[in-house]
C-alpha cells in the first residue's frame, strides 16, 4: 500500500520527467536528488512502486494482422470492385463461364498479394530485442542480476566490459569506460565517458559523454549509473515511437498504379452509363444491358495486369538478388530506380566502419600515405615527400615498434580470413604495423613486457615497459597535446635532435582539419618505476616519434558509385552523425560539399524550428553531420516536400524512422542492425553503396518492363474497347463476346505478357534522369502509343466483322475470324512493346527467347483450342484454312508498319 510520502515522491517524479529528459545537462548530486535515489540504489519496495508508476522498460510490439485480414485486404483497389460488379452481373445473367473466369482471376490476385504481404512488419520486435537483456542493479543495497524489463528510473546500474546498457543511464563512476553508441548515433569511434562533466541541454545525444543510452555496447572498462529514462522515454524508445507511429510511405510504383486503376475505374464507369443510357434510349431489354456493361468492363479492364505485375516484379527482385540486392516487399522492386534523392548515412555505408591510419607524419615533417582499409593488413606505404625511403627508414620502424608495443589489442588469422579484438585504434595500429613488417607476435618475444600503464581518460595515454636488449623501454602512444609535454626530443632520419614542439602542433591541428582523428607516438629509455610516472600522471624525456592520422576510409567504389548517381540525375546527400569536421572530410572525397559552408549541423537543424526554415536548409544541403535520428527523419520529410522520392541508406538504429519514412529504405545486410534491416524495404548484403547504384538501374529496368506491359494490356484493351465502340454507334452485333474478350486477355495475351517481363536492360538506364515524381504511368508517349496501336487494332478488326457479315458469314464465323485477328494483333504488338523508342528491327528477337516462343505458344494455343471439344463451343471458335490464317497475318503486320512510323515521326527508332 502506497503511502503519503510515497504518493509525493511519485508526484515529483512526474513533475520532474521533462527535466530529466535532459539528465546530462544536470550534476549528478541534483539527478540523484530529483530521482529520490542515491549512489545505494533504491529499496525492493520503491522500485515495485516505480515499475507500477513508469511501466516495464520495454518497447511495444506492434500486433500483424491475421492472414483473413491481410486476405481481404487484397481486395481494395477500384479495378477489383469494377471485376467484383462484372462477376455478379454474369452470374445474374447466368453467364457462368464468364463468372467463373473473372472470379479466378480475382482470387488468384488477392492469394499472391497475401504471400507478399505475410510476415512484414517487424521492426519494433527487432528493436525489442535490443532492449530486453540482463542487468546488474542494486536493491536493497545488494548487487542482483535481474530483467532489464524491471528496471525503473532511480535504480544504480553496473557495467562492465561487452555489456548492452540496459536503459538511459547518467553515469557517476567510472573506470576507462568506453562505450560503442554507433546503433544510435552513427559515429564509427566509440565514446570515452566522464561522468563529472555538465553539458549545455542542446548537446546531441553523439556529445553527451556523461551519458550511457540503451542499446548500446560496453567496448571497454567498468561504470556505474543511475537509470533515468526507461522504455519509450529512451533515446532507443523515442526511435521506436517514431517507427511506430510514421505510417509507411508508399512506393513510386504503387502511388502510380492507384492514380491508374482510380482513372480506369472512373473511365468504366462513366463509359457504362453511357451505355446504360443509350440502350435504355433505344428500348434494349434490362438484361441484355447487363450483358453489355459486363462486356464493356471484360474489355477495359486489364485483368491479367495484376499478375503480370507480380512476374515483372518477382524477375526484378531475383535479378536484384544477384547483384547483392535483397527486395523485403516486393512492391519495393522498381521504387530505387524511380528515386530522385538518396540520403546516406556515412558510417558503415559509404565507409568501411573500420578506424584505419591513412596518414603518418614523422617529427621531421615527412609524410606518408598507407594504402588499404579494414583490419587486413594489405597495402604499402607511399612516401609523400622528398626524401628517400632508406632515410625514412629509422624512425619509420621505431614509430612502428612503439605502436605495437604499446598495444593491447589482438590481430590474427582464423580459418583463413583476420579477425581483430580490441580497441579500434589499437587494431588500426596493429595492422599499420604489420604493413612496414612489424607483427606483435615476434615483436612480444623480442621485447619481452615488464609493466604497462593502460589507457586512462583522465590522462589521455598508454604505454608498456619492455625489455629491449640490456634497456628499459618505455612506449608510449595518446593524445598529441599529452605526448608532446613529455618529450624533449624528436626522431629524425639523422638521429634525435631537440622537439620542435610548435611545429609539430601545427602539423597535428593541421591534420585533425582534415578530418583525421590524431595519435601521436613517442619511446623512451628510462629507470623510473611504472608507478612514480603515474602517481604524477606525465612521463618526461621522452623522443617524439611521429603523428598517426586515422580515419574511417571510403570504401574503394564509393566515389565513383556517388558521381554515377548524379550522372543519373540522382542526387545524394550525406547525414551522419559525425563531427562536421570529419563529414567535410569525406564530402570533399565524395564531391558532396567543398567547405564549410555546405554542411549544414544539428544544431542548425534545431534553430529551424519550422518547416520552412528546414526546407530553406535542406533546398541546396549536401551534407548533415551531428544530426540526430530525429532529425535525419526531418530532412527525408522535407526533401519529401521538396518533391523528391527519397531512398534512405543506413545500417544503425538510428537510421529506421528515416528508412521507415523514405519511399525506399536501403540497409546494409552485413554490419546493419537487425532494427534497420527490418525496418527497411530492401538490403544491401554487401554492405556497398556501388550495389544501391547497381539496384538503382535494376529498379528502372523493372519499371520500364512493368510499363512495357501495361502498354500491351491497354494497348489490346483499348483496342477491344474501340471495336465494341464503332458496334455499339452503328447498331452492329457485339463482334466478340465476353468470354472471347477474357480468353484474349488472359490466356493469349496473358502469356506474352509474362514474357515481356523477362526483358533485358535496353543499356541506356543509367544514362538517363529519373523520371519525375508527380509523372503519371501513362505520360505522353504512352497515350500517343496507345491511342494509335488502338485505332489501329480496333478500326480494322470491326473493317474485318462487317466484311465478314456482308460476304455472308455467320455471326459466329465472323466473330471467329475477328477473334483470331485479335490474337494476332496481340502477336505483333507485343514486339511494339519492347521499347518506347527504338524500332523493333534494331532488338534481336534471341535476347529475349522467352518472348519468342512465348509469341508462339499463345498463338498454337488459340489454334489449338479450335480443334478442342468442350474448349471450342465455350469460346465459339473453329478451324480456319491456311489461307485464311495468313491473310489475317498480312492485315496483322499492318499495325508494325503504323508504329514504326509513329517512332520515326517522333525521331525515334
Amino acid at each position: 500500500m502506497a503511502t503519503a510520502d510515497d504518493r509525493a515522491e511519485a508526484d515529483s517524479l512526474r513533475d520532474n520527467d521533462r527535466f530529466l529528459v535532459q539528465p546530462h545537462s544536470v550534476a549528478i548530486d541534483e539527478v540523484l536528488a530529483l530521482l529520490h535515489s542515491s549512489r545505494q540504489g533504491l529499496s525492493e519496495s520503491h522500485a515495485s512502486e516505480r515499475l507500477a508508476l513508469y511501466g516495464p522498460n520495454t518497447l511495444p510490439s506492434g500486433k500483424p494482422p491475421g492472414m483473413l485480414v491481410i486476405f481481404f485486404r487484397q481486395f481494395k483497389s477500384p479495378l477489383i470492385y469494377i471485376l467484383l460488379a462484372a462477376a455478379l452481373l454474369s452470374a445474374v445473367t447466368t453467364a457462368w463461364s464468364d463468372a467463373v473466369f473473372i472470379t479466378a482471376i480475382l482470387l488468384l490476385n488477392a492469394i499472391i498479394g497475401s504471400i507478399q504481404e505475410y510476415s512484414a512488419q517487424r521492426a519494433t520486435e527487432a528493436l525489442q530485442k535490443i532492449v530486453t537483456a540482463r542487468a546488474r542493479v542494486l536493491r536493497d543495497g545488494q548487487l542482483h542480476d535481474k530483467d532489464a524489463s524491471v528496471l525503473v528510473p532511480g535504480d544504480v546500474v553496473a557495467l562492465e566490459s561487452g555489456d548492452r546498457v540496459p536503459a538511459d543511464l547518467r553515469l557517476f563512476t567510472v573506470h576507462d569506460t568506453v562505450i560503442d553508441e554507433s546503433l544510435l548515433t552513427g559515429e564509427s569511434v566509440a565514446v570515452s565517458k566522464k561522468p563529472d562533466v555538465v553539458l549545455v541541454p542542446m548537446t546531441p545525444p553523439g556529445d553527451r559523454c556523461n551519458m550511457a543510452f540503451a542499446g548500446t555496447m560496453v567496448e571497454r572498462g567498468r561504470a556505474w549509473g543511475v537509470v533515468v529514462n526507461t522504455g519509450l522515454a529512451t533515446e532507443i524508445g523515442r526511435i521506436a515511437t517514431h517507427v511506430l507511429l510514421r505510417p509507411v510511405t508508399k512506393s513510386p510504383l504503387l502511388l502510380r498504379m492507384e492514380r491508374f486503376t482510380r482513372r480506369v475505374a472512373v473511365f468504366v464507369g462513366v463509359a457504362a452509363m453511357v451505355v446504360a443510357l443509350i440502350s435504355i434510349a433505344r428500348g434494349t431489354e434490362l438484361a441484355e444491358i447487363f450483358f453489355l456493361a459486363v462486356a464493356l468492363a471484360v474489355s477495359a479492364i486489364p485483368e491479367g495486369l495484376p499478375v503480370a505485375l507480380t512476374v515483372a516484379l518477382a524477375i526484378g527482385l531475383r535479378r536484384m538478388a544477384n547483384r547483392n540486392v535483397i527486395v523485403r516487399r516486393l512492391i519495393s522492386v522498381e521504387a530505387l530506380g524511380s528515386c530522385t534523392c538518396i540520403a546516406t548515412d556515412k558510417t558503415g555505408t559509404l565507409t568501411v566502419n573500420r578506424i584505419t591510419v591513412k596518414r603518418v607524419e614523422l617529427a621531421d615533417g615527412s609524410q606518408l600515405e598507407v594504402a588499404g582499409e579494414g583490419i587486413v593488413p594489405s597495402g604499402r606505404l607511399t612516401i609523400n615527400c622528398d626524401a628517400p625511403g632508406e632515410a625514412l627508414q629509422v624512425p619509420l620502424s621505431r614509430l612502428a615498434r612503439a605502436s605495437v608495443l604499446s598495444n593491447e589489442a589482438q590481430l590474427m588469422v582464423r580459418d583463413g580470413e583476420w579477425t581483430a579484438q580490441g580497441d579500434a585504434v589499437d587494431v588500426a595500429l596493429l595492422v599499420m604495423a604489420h604493413k612496414l613488417g612489424m607483427v606483435k607476435e615476434k615483436l612480444a618475444v623480442q621485447c619481452p613486457e615488464i609493466d604497462t600503464i593502460p589507457f586512462e581518460s583522465e590522462h589521455m595515454f598508454s604505454a608498456s615497459v619492455n625489455r629491449v636488449e640490456a634497456n628499459t623501454l618505455w612506449s608510449v602512444k595518446g593524445a598529441p597535446e599529452t605526448i608532446l609535454s613529455m618529450c624533449s626530443a624528436m626522431a629524425v632520419a639523422g638521429g634525435d635532435l631537440a622537439i620542435d614542439r610548435a611545429g609539430i602542433q601545427r602539423r597535428a591541428e593541421a591534420l585533425a582539419a582534415q578530418g583525421y582523428r590524431m595519435l601521436a607516438v613517442a619511446e623512451g629509455q628510462m629507470d623510473e618505476p611504472v608507478e612514480a610516472a603515474v602517481s604524477e600522471r606525465r612521463l618526461s624525456g621522452l623522443t617524439f616519434l611521429g603523428l598517426l592520422g586515422m580515419v574511417d576510409p571510403l570504401r574503394p567504389e564509393s566515389a565513383q558509385a556517388v558521381a554515377s548517381c548524379q550522372q543519373a540525375g540522382i542526387r545524394v546527400v550525406m547525414v551522419t552523425g559525425d563531427h562536421p569536421i570529419t563529414a567535410l572530410a569525406v564530402a570533399r572525397q565524395l564531391q558532396l560539399a567543398d567547405d564549410e559552408r555546405a554542411i549544414v549541423t544539428g544544431a542548425d537543424l534545431k534553430l529551424a524550428d519550422s518547416e520552412p526554415g528546414l526546407d530553406r536548409l535542406t533546398e541546396s544541403a549536401r551534407v548533415y553531420a551531428r544530426a540526430e535520428p530525429v532529425q535525419k527523419l526531418e530532412v527525408v520529410k522535407s526533401l519529401q516536400r521538396h518533391g523528391h522520392f527519397v531512398a534512405v541508406s543506413g545500417d544503425g538504429a538510428n537510421d529506421a524512422p528515416a528508412l521507415k519514412a523514405a519511399q525506399v529504405g536501403v540497409a546494409m545486410g552485413a554490419s546493419g542492425t537487425e532494427v534497420a534491416r527490418e525496418t527497411a524495404d530492401l538490403i544491401i548484403t554487401d554492405d556497398n553503396f556501388s550495389s544501391i547504384l547497381a539496384g538503382v538501374e535494376e529498379g528502372r529496368v523493372a519499371y520500364s518492363n512493368v510499363r512495357k506491359v501495361i502498354f500491351l494490356l491497354i494497348s489490346t484493351g483499348a483496342a477491344e474497347l474501340v471495336l465494341f465502340t464503332l458496334a455499339l454507334i452503328t447498331g452492329t452485333p457485339l463482334p466478340l463476346m465476353a468470354v472471347q474478350l477474357l480468353w484474349l486477355n488472359l490466356v493469349t495475351n496473358g502469356i506474352q505478357d509474362i514474357a515481356l517481363a523477362f526483358e533485358p536492360a535496353e543499356g541506356n538506364e543509367l544514362s538517363r534522369p529519373p523520371r519525375p515524381p508527380n509523372e503519371a504511368i501513362f505520360n505522353r508517349v504512352m497515350i500517343e502509343r496507345v491511342a494509335v496501336s488502338a485505332l489501329t487494332i480496333g478500326g480494322i478488326a470491326f473493317v474485318l466483322f462487317q466484311w465478314l457479315l456482308m460476304q455472308g458469314y455467320s455471326i459466329e464465323e465472323a466473330r471467329n475470324g475477328t477473334l483470331l485477328l485479335m490474337v494476332l494483333f496481340e502477336n505483333v504488338q507485343v514486339f511494339n512493346s519492347r521499347s518506347e523508342t527504338l524500332s523493333v528491327f534494331r532488338h534481336n528477337p534471341l535476347r529475349n527467347p522467352l518472348l519468342l516462343f512465348g509469341t508462339l505458344a499463345a498463338q498454337l494455343i488459340h489454334i489449338g483450342s479450335m480443334y478442342t471439344p468442350g474448349l471450342s463451343s465455350v469460346l465459339q471458335v473453329q478451324p480456319v484454312s491456311f489461307v485464311h490464317w495468313s491473310q489475317l497475318l498480312l492485315l496483322a503486320l499492318l499495325l508494325l508498319v503504323v508504329m514504326e512510323v509513329h517512332k520515326a515521326v517522333r525521331g525515334q527508332g
